[in-house]
């Protein structure tokens, strides 16, 4: 990945760079990532994973979930609340079980809402983001919902941020309340740890 030009790139400049450069990303690339995304998800660790649905540019896809399903796995995913806060949860059982969200474009699971505190019960954590560095800080859209919902998160639980290999930085600007991931799935590196060990 080319960083942004200034020494100190703020959140807001690396964002713009990182979105234009999935924004160009050609189709053919981005299926060929995903798939290579499933493939991966078969060596993650977990009986209870909080996963998510890519939406727009993120990369992935519900055949990763299907995957996860699988290997016999609980697979939750997010449902945005109304209100800016933590995200609920529900089971997801199959692509049928997807509807319509709150944000055009994002679908989000049917079933019964399970509360924000259910993120607890999973051994391991998906989470979408648009690069992350060597430490483990986690660069988000900006919304919020997951720095909220991740104090829910179980001691021990493995917080995995999912991104293209070219979305793995050197330095990202940290916030004190920023939640750092314990790991990366990538679509040429598979499940890699944070922080990065020398």
């Amino acid at each position: 990945m080319v960083e942004p030009g200034n020494e100190h790139p703020s959140k807001a400049e690396w964002r713009s760079r990182i979105t234009a450069e999935r924004r160009s990303q050609v189709e053919e690339e981005r299926l060929r990532e995903a798939a290579q995304l499933t493939v991966a998800a078969a060596r993650l660790p977990g009986e209870i994973v909080c996963a998510y649905v890519p939406f727009g540019t993120e990369p992935g896809s519900t055949a990763l979930l299907d995957q996860l399903l699988d290997l016999g796995k609980r697979v939750l995913l997010p449902i945005v609340p109304e209100a800016p806060g933590p995200l609920e949860w529900a089971v997801y059982e199959d692509p049928t079980s997807l509807g319509p969200g709150r944000l055009r474009g994002l679908l989000e699971p049917t079933g019964r809402r399970l509360g924000p505190d259910t993120l607890g019960t999973a051994d391991l954590v998906l989470i979408p983001a648009l690069a992350v560095d060597d430490e483990g800080v986690r660069l988000g859209r900006g919304a919020g919902y997951y720095d909220r919902s991740l104090a829910f998160a179980a001691p021990g639980a493995a917080l995995i941020a999912v991104v293209r290999d070219a979305e793995l930085v050197r330095e990202l600007p940290a916030e004190p309340h920023d939640v750092r991931m314990t790991g990366v799935l990538t679509p040429e590196q598979g499940l890699a740890p944070r922080p990065v060990i020398d």
